[in-house]
Formats: C-alpha cells, structure tokens, sequence
C-alpha cells in the first residue's frame, strides 16, 4: 500500500487532440502542503489518453472539461434525468447531431438567454456545457466523459468506480482570475502572445508558488516547481501547460478537504445530473 497518499493530476483537455494541441496531464504530490510537479505527459490522441486513464493507479485529478449537462436543457430535449443514463444517451449522438438539436434549444429562447446553465457555471465564471463553438467545451464534455467512464474511475457525487482513482471537473480559469482578475495570460493566436500575457503568466505562478492565491487561502497549499520547469510554464504563450498545472493545483485541494473528513472531496450538495466543479 502506498503510504505517501495518491498522485496528483492536472488534465487541460482537447476534445481533437494533435501533436501542435495535445491532452496534456501534470503529474504530482502533494508534501506537507507543498503541491510538487514531478512531470508533464502529453497524449496526441483520445485513445492514447484513455489507454493512460484506464491503468491501475492511486490519483486525484482535476480534469479541464464539463462532466454534466444543464438539467433546463436535459429536461427540455427530453432526455434522461439519471447522469449515467444521460451521458450514455448523449455519446451515442454524433457531433453534428449535437450542434443540431442545441442549436434548436438556442433558437427558441430569447436574445441574450440563448444557453441554458449549470448552477455551478455562474461561481465559476465557465462557459456552459451546452456551448458548441468557442470554446467548445459541449464536444470536450461529448469527448472525455466516456473516456473517464471506459475507465471505471470515480466520480464523486455523479458515479461510483474505482475508489483509488478519482476524477473531478476542474476549471483553470476559475484559480486564475482569483489571482490574476481580469488580465489575460494566454493565447492559441500568435499575433496575441504578447509581453503583458508573459508578465501576467508570470505573475501568476508567482503568486502560486508563494500559496497566495485568494482561491487556496486557508488551505496552505503552494506549488513547488524546479527553474526549468518555471521557464517552460511561463515560455508557453498558449496556456495549455500552465493550465495543465492549474488543474493539478485544484486537486491537491480537493485531496486536502477529503482528508480534513469531507467525503465528498469538497464538493457542496449539488444536482447530480449537473456536477459541480471543485473550489467553486
């Protein structure tokens, strides 16, 4: 048995994963309050990511894509109301039959009401799980959870699974503007990548790693990174590893509130046709 308590993991997701954007995981430990980044693996397709989810293994991850629905929108298209049921309904569709039946659900509904929302989307500040373009977290969501499924881990509040291996919706954006407000720190645009999103991304780790981050206050936690690992963080304008680190920092605490006694990882009482994404 391992003592040292489980890994940690930091998921920034793609819904269509290429060499140029992969799935990238950080992997890492959580040390007397000390969130340590041992190393960061990089998947170029969903099938080689699946392959890693489904290993044997001891870890709590933060996974950067929606794990539920809107129930207005679910209720409203006549789908089940039992998450697993939903989920599995809503994998057999196909990409282009989901854009077609939410863009129907969008069309019917008033200017400036168009999306339906998950109850955790507004404290979260996320974009909602039914959006389809820009970014399209609806395909990412469409992508990931029957990986995670496929792979009998657990998903607390939503599906039981392998105890030893638990995953929870994670949103980088969330801990990042806690830090950072309104500033911008990446961009998949080249012309975008400028000084001020440099600065901004340092800014952040910064105040990461001196466990200031208004979002982890109380809880101790402050990221431990080498100088290299430092310089690759703050050298990749697009976010994706940054954000990879964000979600891992999310985990470690969540594993915190689970081992301060919180069952559910610490997570509130949420809709459990929805999901909740964890420090919201």
């Amino acid at each position: 048995m391992n003592t040292a308590g489980p890994e940690l993991w930091g998921c920034d997701f793609s819904s269509a994963p290429s060499q140029r954007k992969p799935v990238l995981l950080a992997c890492g430990r959580l040390r007397a309050g000390r969130v340590l980044l041992e190393r960061l693996e990089s998947f170029e397709t969903l099938a080689g990511f699946g392959d890693r989810l489904a290993e044997p293994g001891h870890w709590v991850g933060g996974f950067d894509l929606p794990f539920g629905l809107p129930r207005e929108l679910v209720e409203t298209l006549g789908w089940p109301t039992d998450w697993l049921a939903c989920m599995r309904h809503y994998a057999a569709l196909s990409r282009p039959e989901i854009r077609e039946r939410f863009a129907a659900f969008c069309a019917a509904r008033p200017v400036g009401g168009k999306f339906a929302h998950r109850a955790t989307d507004r404290p979260a500040g996320s974009s909602p799980s039914m959006k389809w373009v820009n970014p399209p977290v609806a395909y990412m969501l469409h992508a990931g959870i029957p990986l995670l499924l496929e792979a009998g881990v657990s998903l607390p509040g939503l599906c039981a699974g392998d105890a030893g291996r638990v995953a929870l919706e994670a949103y980088p954006g969330l801990l990042a503007r806690s830090v950072l407000g309104s500033r911008s720190y990446k961009s998949d645009d080249k012309a975008k990548q400028t000084p001020e999103r440099l600065i901004a991304r340092k800014d952040l780790l910064h105040t990461l790693e001196m466990g200031s981050a208004p979002l982890l206050q109380g809880s101790g936690l402050r990221l431990k990174l080498s100088h290299a690992q430092h310089d690759e963080l703050v050298a990749d304008a697009s976010g994706d590893r940054l954000d990879a680190v964000l979600c891992l920092l999310q985990a470690a605490w969540a594993l915190t509130q689970h081992q301060g006694g919180h069952a559910c990882y610490g997570l509130p009482d949420f809709d459990p046709l929805e999901g909740w994404i964890v420090t919201a």
